[in-house]
């Protein structure tokens, strides 16, 4: 159980190093892919996303974008999702689950 005094980063910290602690490590790709997601990876804070519908909600960047994609966490959800970068900001592109999931769609 994860500790409810943590501030929304740290919880979302555990989920990420979980994700990392569990990841394959046998094969070279999975080493790489693995350095990469840990490269991309950025203290957890909040950003306002876009929605299909003009909707928008507060969730929380946890990848630097690479000037398409960024990986976000909702937490009304209680998931990750791939975002895609646009003029006006993040915006949901329907690729959820697991953060390194995520990660690895783009």
């Amino acid at each position: 159980m994860i500790d409810p005094d943590l501030s929304i980063a740290d919880r979302i910290g555990l989920l990420i190093r979980a994700e990392v602690a569990e990841a394959p490590v046998q094969t070279a790709k999975d080493r790489a892919y693995l350095a990469a997601f840990r490269a991309a990876l950025v203290r957890p804070f909040a950003t306002t996303v876009n929605f299909s519908g003009g909707l928008t909600q507060t969730c929380w960047t946890v990848t630097r974008t690479d000037g398409d994609y960024r990986v976000i966490y909702m937490p009304r959800a209680g998931y990750f999702a791939l975002c895609v970068e646009s003029d006006f900001g993040p915006l949901d592109i329907g690729v959820h689950g697991p953060a390194m999931g995520c990660f690895a769609s783009v």
